[in-house]
């Protein structure tokens, strides 16, 4: 049976603009991840984990190497029925509620009526926006955002959960409920990719980590593995030791 991802080789470059070098954004990146297992993206600003998620949906292509989602390459837009993505900034029409997002997301996604009314009611009073599913975005908080990203995400039932800095702007308390909504979903099964500069979140949530620093993989492997080989007491602590060990920093 195929991993639910995989990158083969994969590398990215950027072509030479006006004002802006030529950038290597991935060189050869590969890496894996099984159905039901959870992977932390984690790197410095610049390292590439953006890159990697947007070549996962599609939004650019490689320059060599291979991307497979359920063995399928992301070009297939059938695949997006079956992911969802939490971007790491929303920008959503002001003059529209949550329910016209669902509306046109369920339609995109081919989610029957049914069941798409019953997930939004779901969703929306366990992300606490229930009260609000028909007030304008463009009054929602930070954080309020944020959850509704949650809710498009999760409406179609995905497999695959993409989440881009999902704790962005969330206070404790949100943050503390995105949290649990993550261990739960592992527990369903579901296939998780997400980054995050919080890494005591990723620690905790994740089964693998991958280290990306400046388009290079430094680390593949469980995050307890990483701070062994780095004789560090935590995960984060040996991320720290190894970035600064590959600028020459210590």
């Amino acid at each position: 049976m195929y991993p639910m991802l995989s990158f083969e080789m994969v590398t990215k470059i950027f072509k030479k603009e006006l004002f802006s070098p030529m950038q290597i954004a991935l060189h050869k990146i590969s890496f894996s991840v099984d159905r039901g297992h959870t992977l932390g993206l984690i790197g410095a600003n610049g390292a590439g984990k953006s890159t990697a998620i947007k070549l996962l949906m599609d939004f650019v292509r490689p320059s060599s190497g291979t991307i497979k989602i359920n063995g399928k390459s992301p070009a297939n837009f059938l695949l997006r029925r079956k992911i969802g993505y939490l971007p790491e900034t929303v920008h959503f029409p002001p003059n529209l509620n949550i329910l016209n997002l669902i509306n046109f997301t369920v339609a995109a996604c081919s989610v029957p009526k049914k069941k798409a009314k019953q997930r939004a009611e779901q969703w929306l009073r366990e992300l606490d926006l229930w009260q609000v599913r028909k007030k304008s975005l463009c009054t929602y908080s930070k954080g309020m955002q944020q959850r509704a990203s949650f809710v498009l995400a999760l409406i179609n039932d995905p497999e695959l959960l993409i989440l881009d800095e999902p704790m962005s702007g969330l206070d404790p308390m949100g943050r503390d409920k995105i949290i649990k909504l993550i261990l739960r979903l592992r527990e369903k099964g579901k296939t998780i990719l997400f980054c995050s500069h919080i890494l005591d979140d990723v620690d905790r949530l994740v089964d693998n980590v991958l280290v990306l620093h400046k388009g290079e993989k430094l680390f593949y492997g469980m995050p307890d593995e990483l701070a062994r080989l780095e004789e560090k007491k935590s995960m984060a602590e040996a991320f720290v030791t190894l970035i600064n060990r590959k600028d020459g920093n210590v």
